[in-house]
């Protein structure tokens, strides 16, 4: 064991240091200068850890305020369907009702008419004319013979006829129509006949022979009485008096003229007979 002279204390006896101690022993401010830089680490870290956090927050916030919009705009839109719903109104019909009807548009037609055309053997097969014989046969048209073929008309006029009911002591109507006089070609002879509107049935059908004579009816200047001894318009000879109106005195007084000049007339052919 050596000792030093100077102090007289032997050398195996002073510690042996570790280099990492002496180290900080010797150099104190980098000890201070180390701690100085791990501090500032960990408040770097926890500011970005609260950075982080609040930017998360903040993305959270928004995307739940984006979501309860998006719902109150979907509530709304429902609500306001519902209210033009009430009005007639509502929501706009797919769009497959508008290609469905563009299906028959002219574009569309010409589309399936090139494909017909491309595609011969796709075409549907013409039907056959198919012919069916009737079961019934319709007759040929018969004509209705009014026994007026051989008569000319010498008068027309539209008016209304009335039957004097002695059973019951009253005028009765028996129709309204257009009253002629009818001359035969063959015998000359001149009648009165009248039918009744849309039936055509004869309600007057009688000769006009000189015993008649047209009567003003009372209290009307359009309307004349007469007796008929022969009227055959119910088929058999029946005595009737008859009433005539028209529709104004001058169409009256037209009827009594050709009637007067039919009467005439006739006088001598019935004389003849």
């Amino acid at each position: 064991m050596s000792s030093d002279p100077t102090t007289g204390t032997s050398a195996s006896s002073e510690p042996k240091l570790e280099p990492k101690e002496t180290e900080l022993a010797t150099n104190p401010a980098q000890k201070d200068g180390e701690k100085e830089g791990e501090s500032a680490s960990v408040t770097e870290t926890a500011t970005e850890a609260v950075t982080s956090a609040a930017t998360t927050a903040a993305t959270t916030a928004a995307s739940t305020a984006s979501t309860a919009a998006s719902a109150a705009t979907a509530t709304a839109s429902g609500v306001a369907d519902n209210v033009f719903a009430m009005f007639g109104g509502g929501a706009k019909k797919e769009k497959k009702d508008e290609e469905d009807r563009g299906d028959n548009s002219g574009s569309a037609k010409a589309q399936k008419a090139a494909a017909a055309e491309e595609n011969p053997e796709d075409e549907v097969p013409e039907s056959e004319d198919v012919h069916f014989e009737p079961v019934i046969r319709l007759t040929e048209k018969v004509e209705v013979k009014t026994n007026e073929e051989l008569e000319d008309q010498l008068f027309k006029m539209r008016a209304k006829l009335f039957k004097f009911d002695k059973a019951n002591n009253e005028w009765k109507e028996r129709g309204t129509g257009d009253v002629r006089l009818l001359k035969h070609k063959e015998n000359q002879k001149t009648r009165l006949v009248m039918r009744r509107d849309k039936t055509l049935k004869v309600c007057a059908n009688h000769y006009i022979v000189p015993e008649m004579k047209l009567s003003p009816n009372v209290g009307s200047d359009r309307s004349w009485v007469w007796n008929a001894a022969a009227d055959v318009s119910e088929g058999e000879p029946e005595a009737q008096t008859l009433a005539i109106r028209f529709a104004n005195t001058d169409n009256a007084n037209l009827f009594k003229e050709a009637f007067i000049k039919a009467q005439q007339d006739n006088e001598a052919l019935f004389a003849k007979a």
